[in-house]
């Protein structure tokens, strides 16, 4: 077997394989000796059918597995002795359009291979992280917010007509071409008006009612609503308004509280601290992970793999297009060419990736099964009903998995590089924090 380079250039690499084939007959021959024990012929006992015999009867088959196993072979040799790292699978193609049984067998193999990247001195980065505490004017504001959420409704004064917003408890008796229907009914139904809770058309149709009024609402059901002896006809619904609620938030006392899982106010108080807390924490971070990428950006500097860039500056052209276009769903459109925008982040994007993967394969970082198992399980949990289908799905999907597995991957291997940079506490309020998130969606 002979291994000739024929392609040298940047991380460009061209070879040609040869198996000879004398090569190839000695391992037929291999193959159906480790066969010829097992095997059976009419006319011959077990294991001992003639070697000539067996190859006639199944040479031309395990001819076509000793040449797949000879180039894999050859090729995984070459990787060990060379070193080289392709950054995908290696093109390879058969040379010579009237290949016979008896010749050599000539494949070319390609690849673009991975540049050697040199490790910067993690500890000579210096990053700020601020810290941001959630003031009691922060608590208060989350704390109205879920009053507003668990809002009551408290009666109008007598004469009131309904607004948009206000709860009306009423009566209905729905009908369809004069007939009653089941399910059309009901009585001191509390309705929100604007809510959507009733078919397009009702909720507006009682804004301006008042208490003991009888008002006959005329609505069409949707082509294709749930009932399928209603979807699309027009129907009546006979309404006696019995009260008229304003929305009132609730009051902020311990009886909210309880409603949020907390024992008293204050204990929602110190919960509400603690999640604000979080959040600003998280915010910090995605910041502090901005300022390591570009300083990690700015402190390397080595060749990349044209075909991966390439393929990430299509990629990042194609989603973009389609968040221009949210209309498209499918891939039936033209085909969208990158700028040089989306090939300079494309540049960037292989640029750290590369080198958080050095970092990682380096430092032995390595994602758990058991962060695995619980990024899935946190992402099933988007699926209600179907978390265990998800979960199923992802565990006999490698290419979803490696979806999942790449986040966490990196995130890790950034946790890595933060323990060991010269990392400073600054302190920030929430304003200047919000400023920096949103500085971050602008590069």
């Amino acid at each position: 077997m002979q291994v000739t380079e024929t392609l040298k250039d940047g991380l460009k690499r061209g070879y040609q394989i040869t198996i000879t084939a004398g090569e190839l007959d000695a391992k037929v021959n291999e193959k159906l000796a480790e066969a010829q024990p097992g095997i059976e012929m009419k006319g011959f006992r077990k294991g001992k059918v003639p070697m000539a015999l067996l190859k006639k009867q199944f040479g031309t088959r395990l001819l076509g597995e000793a040449m797949q196993e000879a180039v894999d072979g050859a090729m995984s040799n070459h990787l060990e002795e060379t070193g080289d790292r392709p950054a995908l699978q290696p093109d390879i193609k058969m040379e010579g359009e009237n290949w016979k049984e008896g010749d050599d067998v000539v494949v070319s193999m390609s690849y673009e291979t991975l540049p050697e990247i040199e490790q910067p001195e993690l500890k000579d980065i210096t990053i700020e992280k601020m810290v941001v505490k959630a003031d009691d004017a922060a608590v208060d504001e989350a704390l109205t917010g879920l009053a507003e959420q668990a809002k009551n409704f408290k009666p109008r004064r007598k004469g009131s007509k309904a607004k948009d917003g206000d709860q009306v408890v009423l009566d209905f008796v729905g009908r369809v071409d004069g007939e009653a229907f089941e399910g059309g009914a009901a009585e001191d139904f509390p309705l929100e008006l604007g809510s959507g809770q009733f078919i397009p058309g009702f909720e507006e149709q009682l804004v301006g009612v008042k208490v003991d009024d009888e008002a006959v609402v005329t609505v069409t059901f949707p082509e294709q609503y749930q009932a399928e002896n209603l979807a699309g006809k027009e129907a009546e619904f006979t309404c006696t308004i019995k009260e008229i609620k304003a929305p009132a938030p609730a009051e902020l006392d311990d009886e909210l509280a309880k409603q949020f899982g907390a024992e008293s106010l204050d204990g929602l108080k110190g919960q509400i601290r603690e999640r604000l807390e979080a959040e600003y924490a998280s915010a910090a971070r995605a910041v502090m992970k901005r300022s390591l990428l570009d300083k990690l950006d700015a402190a390397v500097s080595f060749d990349l793999p044209p075909t991966l860039v390439d393929a990430e500056a299509n990629q990042i052209a194609h989603q973009l297009w389609h968040e221009d276009n949210p209309d498209v769903h499918d891939h039936n459109h033209e085909k969208v060419e990158p700028t040089e925008e989306h090939r300079r982040l494309a540049e960037r994007r292989v640029k750290l990736g590369l080198l958080l993967a050095e970092l990682g394969q380096k430092n032995e970082i390595q994602v758990t099964d058991a962060e695995m198992t619980q990024a899935i399980l946190n992402q099933a949990r988007q699926y209600p009903g179907k978390e265990r289908e998800f979960f199923e799905f992802v565990q006999q999907n490698q290419q979803v998995q490696q979806q999942i597995r790449a986040p966490l991957f990196e995130d890790k291997v950034v946790d890595y590089i933060f323990e060991l940079a010269d990392v400073t506490e600054v302190e920030g309020d929430k304003d200047k924090l919000k400023a920096a998130v949103e500085a971050l969606d602008e590069e």
